[in-house]
């Protein structure tokens, strides 16, 4: 599996990786407003200090994604951090949140939040043995219940 960062050229991919996990979890896909950021994801991330991986089989297919969205000066947003369903529970979860937390502070955040659905339970886990902790947001997504916050 190796990690790279994601071009124009993925956005149909990632879109129907995004959009089928989201909707086996019965939550619907948002391209208007919350996933309006896969249209142009240069101009979303890289354009805006952040950055937009996708994880690739060794055959080259797209099984995962992460992103890091500029919020703030010392703030970012981990955002669209999805693996594909026959991966989950291998450790390639902790490896996309290893990488969203390492790019982040390379980027020069010091906080990291992020908005996720009740349903998303496995994600829940994960994020906080990476010490997040519930906080409140100024706003949430419109399929988001909940959010989380740590410093990098």
């Amino acid at each position: 599996m190796t990690l790279r960062p994601a071009t124009s050229a993925d956005r149909e991919v990632i879109e129907a990786l995004i959009f089928g996990i989201l909707r086996d979890y019965g939550l619907e896909p948002s391209p208007e407003t919350t996933d309006a950021d896969l249209a142009d994801i240069a101009a979303h991330y890289s354009g805006n200090r952040g950055s937009f991986d996708v994880m690739e089989s060794d055959e080259g297919r797209i099984i995962g994604t992460v992103a890091v969205h500029r919020t703030g000066d010392d703030l970012c947003e981990l955002r669209k951090m999805y693996l594909a369903k026959e991966l989950r529970g291998q450790g390639w979860g902790k490896r996309l949140l290893d990488h969203a937390i390492e790019s982040g502070r390379k980027l020069g955040y010091r906080t990291m939040w992020l908005e996720t659905a009740d349903s998303l339970k496995e994600s829940h886990r994960l994020y906080e043995l990476y010490g997040f902790q519930s906080f409140v947001p100024p706003h949430q997504s419109d399929r988001c219940d909940f959010s989380m916050k740590r410093d990098l």
